[in-house]
Formats: structure tokens, C-alpha cells, sequence
């Protein structure tokens, strides 16, 4: 009676330690690593502060989204989740807005990250990504000025039509401006970070 063996083959995408794109669900030390280092950039992203609209100087711009959006290319949905989340944590105990004012830069960041990423992990090529990038913009859009109506006037004491009143000159052109920033800015680099990555 002959005996067989089974051997297993494992390839890179298989590998306990594999981070490449290819290796969506899977969670290993490594890649566990690679997603503390992009929550560390932009966490540190999230501290940059730039004034964009004149008038407005509390309308303030940061980079963070880009890294968000690039983990959520290079990892999917739930990298982007992670991502988005955790670089607004330190706010809640550093600024002023406290958890309030973390809450609002978390549902925009997510909202911004997480669509154009499971777009793109439907449609992995730079088609997909345009359109991704573009339906998340318009949803981020509709976050932030819900986000301001809603929450803005619990922590700053203005009234909803204060609140209403900087729609126009204020707060549509600082998220347009930032989608844009955010939108370009990614569609440019995903890709050779996402290729370092896969190395």
C-alpha cells in the first residue's frame, strides 16, 4: 500500500509576516506594525494646523486625511477605520473642543477614507481610485457641514444659525479646499507607497 504525503505550499500572500496589498485579512506582527506607523504619522499630521480661509483663522487644515486615505488604499476599509480613529485620540485630552471637536475630525476623516478605500479594493486600478476619491469627497462634504450644524454649536455656544450663517463664505470653501488637498495629494502618491509596501 503506498503512502502520500501533502505538502503544503505557502506563498508571500500566505506568509505570517506578509503585508503586501495582496494580503487583505490578514493579520500578522507585521503588518500590526505597518498600521501603528501610518496611526503615528498622521496622528502627527493631525497637530499640523493651517489656516485657509481668510477671516476664519479657527478653520484649520491638517495632512492627516491623506495618510487615512493612503492606509485605506493600501489596506482596505478596516486600515482606514484604525487609521482615522486612533490620530484623533490624543485630541480628546490636548485641545480644547475635547472629545467633541475629536468626534467631528474622526466621522470627517472616516468619511473621507473609508468609501474611496472599499471602492478602490473593489476596483484596484486608477480608475477605481479617481472614483473612490471623488465619492468619498462629496460624502466628507456632507459630514462635515452636518457635523458643524449638529455639534459645532454644543462646544462654541453659537446658535444654529450662526452656524448656518458661515455655510457659505466659510465652511463649504475650507472642505472643498480640503477635499481637493486630500483628493490630489493621494491619488498622486498611493500608488509608489502602495508598491513600496508590497516589496
Amino acid at each position: 500500500m503506498m503512502k502520500t504525503t501533502t505538502r503544503t505550499v505557502r506563498d508571500k500572500t500566505q506568509s505570517a509576516h506578509s503585508t503586501g496589498v495582496g494580503d487583505h485579512g490578514r493579520w500578522s506582527t507585521q503588518r500590526i506594525a505597518v498600521y501603528a506607523l501610518f496611526s503615528a504619522v498622521a496622528m502627527a499630521a493631525s497637530y499640523i494646523s493651517i489656516s485657509l480661509i481668510p477671516g476664519y483663522t479657527w478653520l484649520t487644515y491638517d495632512p492627516s486625511g491623506i495618510i487615512c486615505m493612503i492606509a485605506g488604499f493600501a489596506f482596505g476599509p478596516s486600515a482606514a477605520v484604525i487609521v482615522s480613529v486612533l490620530c484623533w485620540v490624543p485630541h480628546i485630552f490636548t485641545d480644547m473642543s475635547g472629545i467633541l471637536g475629536a468626534l467631528v475630525a474622526v466621522v470627517v476623516s472616516l468619511a473621507m477614507s473609508v468609501p474611496s478605500a472599499y471602492i478602490y479594493s473593489r476596483d484596484r486600478t486608477r480608475h477605481g481610485a479617481l472614483i473612490g476619491i471623488v465619492v468619498s469627497s462629496i460624502i466628507m462634504l456632507a459630514a462635515a457641514i452636518g457635523c458643524n450644524l449638529l455639534i459645532t454649536p454644543v462646544y462654541t455656544g453659537w446658535s444654529e444659525a450662526q452656524v448656518l450663517a458661515i455655510i457659505v463664505p466659510a465652511l463649504l470653501p475650507f472642505n472643498i479646499v480640503k477635499l481637493i488637498i486630500n483628493g490630489v495629494v493621494t491619488f498622486l502618491v498611493y500608488k509608489p507607497i502602495s508598491n513600496l509596501l508590497n516589496r
